[in-house]
């Protein structure tokens, strides 16, 4: 991928995230897609294992916050609450 392309997938990803349409499992399999790397390779990037990577990708994972602020960082995001979308979720 080139840079161009990878500058556009961050940015398409940033838009989906602000519009609340990114939930952390197709998150991490997108940014892993977009810097080109298999699940190994990136497992060694942010210092997983392949397991881990493929549990993040599945919903199965239950990450740190330091792993989820180490993969962020690099995509240039933050960790933290998103409000959920008013019509779905618990409502208090």
């Amino acid at each position: 991928m080139s840079r161009e392309e990878a500058l556009e997938a961050r940015r398409l990803l940033a838009e989906r995230a602000s519009r609340g349409e990114l939930r952390l499992p197709e998150a991490v399999a997108e940014v892993r897609r977009t810097m080109g790397l298999t699940q190994e390779q990136f497992g060694n990037v942010f210092r997983l294992t392949r397991r881990q990577v493929s549990e993040l990708e599945t919903g199965a994972g239950n990450p740190t916050v330091e792993t989820l602020n180490r993969i962020a960082r690099a995509f240039g995001f933050t960790v933290g609450f998103v409000p959920r979308n008013m019509g779905t979720g618990n409502k208090r």
